[in-house]
């Protein structure tokens, strides 16, 4: 059995810019970091001694006899990728519900690969588990997502991630003092609008517009750089969060599917109440809204978005993990007869 733990994340700036329509004609950027909620994979073979060959649970519970059975889209197409012909038991567990903009389907698909990859005894690099999640996601499934939720679940950490016009992405994480770290935190808040949407939708929609929209994405590209600074200085803080806002106004102009009256609203009154920016997270129409604000003005917000969940979490830094390993015993049995074997060959 084996069991993975994937972050989901936090975009802050460049998103957007991180889709291959956008990068490889302009280049992208993106600054993004994980956060202390996750994915979880519990995966292990499964003995043949039931009707259905794996069970998969999500959302659904599937018994299915062969992999082109499976409903669920991306443990179809990893299994296949993978080339995974043994029965499977596969349960997923979310600290955060899906489709909400924290990234949750390529957290789920760099989970997937890190367990499947070690079931087979490997233990791939963070480079290789974002190259194969950009693959199954925008290859295999053929959705209309972006570059940046793979990488940034693969890696961990609060980083630039850049997307060159040609060659592969690069990672860079960003310095920054743990008091500063610690600051910015502070002045974060998270809550649940209680709306949900399909990404990919809203996503074509975006990538439909992006040849108008050049001027809105380069300067969106732009703001990466001018946060880390802010973040790398001695500058007011409330400057990272007056750019947010800036770069949610440009977000929402992109097209009529990212933001809503009903969002405006719960923006429009936490700005009221003291929030001095922020943004709704992922590709729009729903999920989490993300606020910048003064500690002091928390109370406040959380009281004007009375209605809100708010969520409160912490940066992580480690990335996907396997965090429990142990070998099936059929496994175990058959190591343990390939050494006997040996030694008694040598002897």
């Amino acid at each position: 059995m084996i069991i993975s733990r994937t972050p989901f994340r936090i975009s802050f700036f460049g998103g957007g810019t991180d889709y291959p329509v956008w990068y490889r004609a302009h280049g992208g950027a993106v600054l993004a970091t994980t956060i202390n909620k996750y994915c979880y994979l519990t995966c292990r073979t499964l003995p043949p001694f039931f009707e259905y060959k794996s069970r998969i649970v999500w959302s659904k519970v599937e018994h299915v006899g062969g992999v082109e059975d499976i409903q669920h889209p991306a443990v179809r197409e990893v299994l296949k990728f993978l080339q995974v012909t043994e029965g499977l038991s596969l349960h997923h567990d979310g600290d955060l519900p899906a489709r909400t903009g924290l990234g949750s389907s390529s957290s789920f698909t760099v989970g997937l690969l890190h367990a499947l990859h070690g079931l087979k005894g490997v233990m791939p690099g963070k480079h290789r588990l974002a190259a194969e999640a950009l693959h199954v996601e925008q290859e295999r499934l053929r959705e209309h997502v972006g570059s940046q939720d793979q990488v940034i679940a693969a890696f961990g950490g609060l980083n630039r991630i850049t997307f060159p016009a040609q060659g592969a992405f690069e990672v860079t994480p960003i310095i920054v003092s743990e008091e500063r770290l610690c600051l910015l935190q502070d002045h974060l808040m998270l809550f649940f609008t209680g709306l949900s949407r399909n990404a990919s939708e809203i996503a074509a929609e975006q990538v439909k517009a992006t040849g108008q929209k050049t001027t809105e994405l380069s300067r969106m590209r732009e703001m990466v750089d001018e946060a880390i600074e802010i973040l790398q200085s001695a500058a007011d803080l409330s400057a990272f969060g007056e750019l947010l806002d800036e770069g949610w106004q440009l977000k929402r102009s992109l097209t009529g599917k990212i933001s809503t009256r009903q969002i405006d609203a719960m923006y429009e009154a936490a700005r009221r109440a003291g929030a001095v920016g922020g943004k709704l997270l992922g590709a729009g129409g729903g999920g989490f809204l993300l606020l910048f604000a003064r500690p002091e003005d928390q109370d406040g917000i959380r009281e004007a978005l009375g209605g809100l969940l708010h969520v409160p979490f912490r940066f992580d830094s480690s990335g996907s993990r396997i965090i429990f390993y142990e070998q099936d015993q059929a496994v175990q049995s058959a190591a343990a007869a390939k050494t006997l074997k040996l030694v008694a060959e040598r002897t």
